[in-house]
């Protein structure tokens, strides 16, 4: 048997991936030992290399070298297990001593193979018990008896001799030693097996936390490329009517510019018509001849064929009317830019939708519940329902049996025909006994429907929306690690308001509020539907 301290040993010699004695023994950067096959068969297929007994994440792949010492100390360990050849020697041997095989119980002697042969021929001896040779025959010895340990006592939990068992242990449930051996060894083997299975199935978590990271990845990439790809577009517009304002400008200009050089050339020839007839005139009236200066004078009486030129202007404001067009134009393309982002977000969370049922348990004991726990309506009567700590006594709230506390989550809610409701998620340890103040700092992110069409963010501060459509089906998406809850219309697959920059610490549970039925008015349920 071995002692206390040498099973202790063998626990530190042991790596925590096969749960053997480590051979060829590698250290990680963080100090701990495991066999290198078995470490670098875990780090196969991963990028992240990491220590599999406490988890810590290195930047690069350590380069690993055998631990010659500790290679030498578990090599040592073997042989004083006797996992090597047997040390001890046969009892009755002259100066040349030869290795013992097996030692006899009865005897309480060693015995090399050429002294073991009257233990089994002599029939009186056959009858022994004969084990591998050990070194410490005290440990199978009954020390109050000083017989042979062949009996183990289930009551005591200790081995016993067969006289032991006429005595104190009488009563006793004893079963042979080889029994109980068999026993414990299939018990470690089988949590041998279920400790490899727990290895496994963290390795497999490891690798299933590395191929979402790696998804998540790809997924990041195809939205960031969708995106550009729409603000391209939108830039493109934008240079578009830019360019379109400015040629259209300049073509202005150019007609403005055509328009007073032909103006400026008919004053020009007014003007010398003009100078001509005056000229005409300061001729007449020099002459002298009565009956001349009336006979040209009649041809000279008519006024001028000139243009009004009163009314007539070069307008020096730009039109503008087309820089009117080219903005509205642009506001179309950027409210189809975000039409197309809100789909775009919604198609991506919708990703990552979960199966959500409502929590019997929690629901406020107004509340009825459907048998299969996806809707919710206000009752008029109180239900008889046990009292539990996970029960709401104010308020008509009920939570999801399905709480979470990474990664992300979806879920969609219809609430078509009601007048009010309220829809979010809430911490678990949130105190379910009295009054909940609705806001991020006390562990609630909520949507709530209040006077038919006014709709308001439960932030800080709350944040109404009088003006929106209503929505028939509400889809609310979770983001643990990124701290956000954001809330969509799902029909119009537009954005209706996201809580960013939030921390989350518990587990995080769905929130569902039907609102009174106020005499039927708001009498429809909140449903949990499907996903499409």
């Amino acid at each position: 048997m071995a002692s206390s301290s040498g099973l202790a040993l063998n626990e530190e010699l042991q790596c925590s991936i096969c749960l053997e004695l480590s051979t060829d023994p590698v250290t990680t950067p963080c100090g701990h030992n495991f066999c290198r096959t078995c470490l670098i068969k875990c780090w196969t297929d991963t990028q992240t290399c990491f220590c599999p007994l406490c988890k810590e994440t290195f930047s690069r792949r350590p380069d690993l070298k055998i631990n010659t010492t500790l290679r030498e100390v578990v090599h040592h360990f073997k042989e004083k297990l006797n996992l090597g050849e047997s040390e001890v020697f046969c009892d009755f041997c002259g100066e040349r001593k030869q290795k013992a095989v097996k030692t006899c119980l009865m005897c309480q002697n060693s015995y090399c193979e050429t002294h073991l042969e009257p233990h089994l021929s002599v029939p009186r001896l056959k009858k022994h018990t004969l084990i591998n040779a050990v070194e410490n025959l005290e440990d199978y010895i009954c020390q109050k008896h000083e017989r042979p340990l062949e009996l183990f006592c289930r009551d005591d939990q200790t081995c016993v001799c067969l006289f032991c068992t006429e005595g104190e242990h009488r009563t006793h449930n004893t079963v042979p030693i080889e029994e109980e051996s068999r026993e414990k060894k299939n018990h470690l083997a089988k949590r041998q097996t279920d400790v490899h299975q727990m290895i496994q199935d963290r390795i497999n978590k490891i690798q299933e936390i590395q191929h979402s990271v790696e998804l998540r990845k790809s997924n990041t990439e195809k939205e960031k490329s969708t995106s550009v790809e729409l603000f391209t577009d939108l830039i493109r517009s934008i240079e578009r009517c830019q360019s379109d304002q400015l040629k259209m400008m300049e073509e202005q200009q150019k007609a403005a510019e055509k328009q007073a050089e032909d103006l400026i050339k008919e004053l020009h020839q007014e003007i010398t018509e003009l100078k001509r007839r005056n000229t005409e005139l300061e001729q007449l009236s020099h002459i002298e001849d009565h009956l001349h200066l009336i006979q040209m004078s009649s041809s000279l009486n008519s006024r001028p064929h000139t243009k009004n030129w009163t009314e007539i202007r070069i307008d020096s404001d730009v039109n503008v009317n087309s820089l009117y067009r080219a903005l509205t134009h642009l506001k179309k393309t950027h409210e189809t830019l975000n039409e197309q982002l809100s789909q775009t977000g919604l198609k991506f969370v919708q990703k990552f939708a979960v199966d959500v049922t409502l929590d019997p348990d929690s629901a406020n004991p107004y509340l009825i519940l459907s048998d299969d726990g996806k809707q919710v309506r206000h009752g008029d009567v109180k239900q008889k329902v046990p009292e539990n700590p996970k029960r709401f006594n104010q308020g008509l709230r009920v939570l999801a049996k399905q709480g979470f506390s990474s990664g992300r989550f979806y879920y969609e809610v219809q609430v078509k025909g009601k007048t009010e409701w309220t829809l979010g998620v809430i911490r678990e340890s949130v105190d379910r006994k009295g009054e909940i103040r609705l806001r991020p700092e006390d562990g609630v992110w909520t949507l709530i429907l209040m006077n038919e069409n006014q709709h308001i963010a439960c932030d800080d501060p709350a944040v109404i929306f009088p003006q929106i459509e209503k929505p028939e089906k509400v889809g609310v998406f979770v983001d643990y690690e990124e701290g956000l809850v954001s809330f969509y219309d799902v029909e119009s697959r537009s954005h209706i308001y996201s809580f960013t920059g939030q921390t989350f610490t518990d587990k995080l549970y769905p929130y569902f509020s039907p609102c009174n039925n106020d005499e039927g008015k708001n009498s429809n349920p909140l449903i949990i539907t499907p996903v499409c």
